[in-house]
């Protein structure tokens, strides 16, 4: 299957490149190449779930990250739980954004759509090739198929694991797009903003799902990994937060070049480096070159990647260079008192600290080329050298939105800039007047074991981060009340002038309704403020670890937590219903009640589980009792079988629900930027035919994948002795009732969204008669 992928791919490129050299008859060939190409991968996809529900462990991958006892979620979430896995799912999720892109061009760009479709041919065809001769997901056991698999790797088995490759993925992919289409431009001369204005919504599309996939992985850490924080500066961490920084400074100099038509180069440069981003993170998650715990295991297939990033490099290099007569700009910044002055310095703090996080990961192996050892930085050193660049980025956000284009006047300045200072000293004084009775103080301590000449800057940066942070959040919120108002009132203005009357209410909606894509850009700066006020929290935060016997009871700010004793389940008449049935691990629990002024608030139970069928050690289950204001992290260390003393560690992490509010309010934002305009047209007679189709074919769809799970149990492997227990309970069930009801639902959703889609047209067309 991967085999008919590539050469539909090779296919479809050669008649791409055909059409855009003077045959453009041949464009509509190359469109059905890559819907084709789309269905291929989507057909494979199908095989490899397929052979996971049904248990089919001739298949190698299957039966590595799969056995019997897991359910149907996580037999789906195996499909990227490994690598060969995961890069069949990119090139799914690839498929998907090339069948919606040539769905989307139809007739726009048909001078660009020759390139664009062979450049994305190009990708799909390395991710074909890589799968083919280094991480082939179909490749089957040697020895014939296993009576059951492996599993998945128990740190998989969590509900954020579910949903965090796969939102990842979708920014790393979506940056395709864009890239595909600066290469167009490149390639046919046409260097005016009309492909800039092409790829605005896709970049900005690609940028909310690397924003939701990088906090995913915040949270699966957070809960999972039971360190204590969400963010450790892991190699595999940073390389996925990379391409978020240039995409977000490309969704801001787009702006620039749309409006004063320059900074091509720049806007070409940085569209081809975020692509380069996402395949260097690629390569450094799955080559094993940085030990992580994120990472896959070492592999071989490093090699490719490097030779795919060098032709990226290459090619990128020498387009820009052959265009760089057509990509230069007569226009420049008039004043550094400018909107577009402050855009690109913006630009350069998020690039400073891209390269900073860059450099950084790959030190250790960049020691080892001048030096014979290979040395390494930590959280800590990250934690102190981001800070200050995180707050010039956080100030730069505030500052843009109050200078005008080309040049403000001081007047204008003054104007603009009265309220937000204003509330910003209100936020300082507060702080420093309130913060401390709150267990805020606005300062810190700020002790370092370094005494360099850097200490002598940073170390009182450090000490008053949580009063800059906050003087800064307040002039933030207040730069965009400042922007909301003066918009409705502007429209309330012009309403009174034509005799009309608008509400506040209905002159935001208006607002937002006709600028969406900047008001929406300021919502995405309310949830970057509140995620600042969730990374601020890290200053107040309280570790703690102590050993403990049952009854003993120990402080941490303001609890009391007092330890109940241990159980073991299965095996304790104390466990529920669903511990005692699990014959797949060993469950140890320390419960502990939480008490706050005198009244138990909650009882935790922090746990070890011990997996059966997993090489890996004991995975620790943290507790948490969770508040916007403050979180409370429970980890069980060891636990004494005899004596029944339990080690535990206590961190108390102020703020931290701020940062998961945050990224609901910027994918708010991010959505109402996105929010198409309503457009009407006519209705045809293959517009009922396609609705038709798509019901049809999503409710089929769910009925065959809603049986599919009892051909697993249909024909029964051979028992061994390690499986039997679990195959006696197995025999002939029936169809997991949530699988039917989900796909079940899944395909009446895709129905009813054609037939709904059918109606709007509908609809619009009435109206517009």
């Amino acid at each position: 299957m991967v085999y008919a992928v590539l050469i539909c791919a090779a296919y479809t490129f050669a008649v791409a490149v055909a059409a855009g050299s003077g045959r453009p008859r041949l464009l509509s060939s190359a469109r059905l190449g890559a819907y084709a190409t789309s269905g291929l991968i989507l057909f494979a996809v199908l095989l490899l779930a397929y052979a996971f529900v049904t248990h089919d462990f001739r298949i190698r991958y299957v039966s590595r990250y799969s056995d019997r006892s897991m359910s149907t979620t996580y037999l789906l979430t195996a499909l990227w739980g490994g690598q060969d896995g995961s890069l069949l799912w990119w090139s799914l999720l690839l498929g998907g954004y090339i069948a919606t892109c040539i769905r989307w061009l139809r007739g726009r760009y048909r001078e660009l759509q020759p390139y664009v479709i062979a450049t994305l041919m190009v990708i799909v065809g390395f991710f074909a090739i890589l799968m083919i001769f280094a991480a082939n997901p179909f490749q089957t056991n040697m020895s014939g198929a296993a009576a059951d698999g492996e599993g998945l790797n128990p740190l998989l088995q969590n509900y954020w694991m579910i949903i965090h490759p796969p939102a990842l993925y979708m920014g790393f992919v979506g940056c395709a797009v864009p890239f595909a289409f600066a290469v167009a431009a490149l390639v046919t001369g046409r260097l005016d903003n009309e492909w800039i204005i092409a790829v605005r919504k896709w970049m900005l599309f690609a940028f909310l799902f690397l924003s939701i996939g990088n906090v995913l992985g915040m949270l699966w850490a957070y809960e999972e990994l039971g360190w204590g924080g969400y963010w450790a500066w892991d190699p595999v961490e940073n390389a996925a937060c990379l391409p978020w920084f240039t995409a977000a400074a490309y969704v801001h100099s787009t702006m620039i070049q749309e409006r004063r038509n320059f900074l091509k180069i720049w806007n070409v440069f940085l569209i081809c480096l975020t692509f380069f981003l996402t395949i260097f993170g690629t390569f450094l998650t799955r080559s094993g070159l940085i030990a992580s715990v994120h990472s896959f295991a070492k592999s071989d297939i490093g090699i490719y990647f490097v030779g795919f990033m060098g032709v990226i490099v290459a090619v990128t290099a020498g387009l820009i260079v052959w265009r760089m007569p057509r990509l230069r700009g007569r226009a420049q910044i008039e004043s550094m008192a400018s909107r577009e002055a402050m855009f690109v310095i913006n630009n350069w703090a998020l690039l400073g600290m891209m390269t900073f996080i860059l450099i950084f990961t790959m030190w250790p192996k960049i020691s080892e080329l001048f030096s014979d050892e290979s040395v390494t930085f930590g959280k800590p050193f990250f934690d102190r050298w981001i800070a200050p660049l995180g707050i010039v980025v956080f100030a730069l956000m505030g500052l843009a939105p109050l200078f005008g284009w080309r040049k403000t006047s001081q007047v204008s300045l003054k104007r603009a800039f009265a309220f937000p200072l204003s509330a910003a000293a209100v936020f300082a004084l507060a702080h420093l007047t309130l913060g401390g009775t709150l267990g805020f103080p606005a300062f810190v301590d700020s002790a370092s074991f370094d005494t360099g000449a850097a200490s002598v800057i940073l170390d009182p940066l450090k000490k008053a981060l949580p009063l800059v942070t906050m003087t800064l959040v307040g002039f933030n919120i207040a730069v965009i009340v400042q922007e909301f108002y003066r918009g409705v009132r502007a429209r309330q203005t012009a309403a009174e002038k034509r005799n009309d009357q608008e509400t506040a209410g209905v002159a935001l909606w208006r607002l937002v309704a006709k600028s969406r894509r900047r008001y929406g850009g300021y919502i995405v700066h309310l949830g970057i403020i509140a995620m600042y006020i969730g990374f601020v929290g890290q200053a107040w935060g309280i570790d703690k670890e102590t050993s403990m016997t049952p009854g003993q009871t120990y402080q941490i700010g303001s609890y009391d937590i007092t330890y109940e004793g241990p159980r073991m389940c299965p095996g304790n008449p104390d466990c529920s219903p669903a511990e005692a049935a699990d014959v797949e691990k060993r469950m140890i629990f320390a419960r502990v009640s939480v008490a706050r002024g005198g009244e138990v608030v909650a009882s935790l139970d922090p746990a070890k589980f011990i997996y059966k069928n997993s090489p890996m050690g004991p995975t620790t289950e943290v507790a948490l009792l969770r508040g916007l204001r403050e979180d409370l992290y429970v980890i069980v260390g060891t636990v004494d079988p005899s004596s029944k003393r339990a080690t535990f560690q206590f961190h108390v992490n102020p703020l931290v629900g701020w940062i998961w509010l945050g990224v609901l309010i910027l994918i708010a934002g991010c959505s109402i930027s996105l929010w198409p305009e309503v457009r009407t047209r006519e209705l045809g007679v293959w517009a009922y035919v396609r609705a038709a189709g798509g019901a049809t074919a999503g409710i089929a769809l769910s009925i065959y994948l809603a049986m599919a799970p009892a051909t697993a149990y249909a024909h029964p492997r051979p028992e061994t002795k390690q499986t039997a227990a679990r195959a006696v309970t197995r025999t002939a069930p029936a169809p997991d009732l949530t699988w039917v009801m989900a796909t079940a639902g899944l395909g009446l959703a895709l129905g009813g969204l054609s037939i709904a889609g059918l109606s709007r047209k509908r609809i619009r067309r009435t109206h517009q008669l």
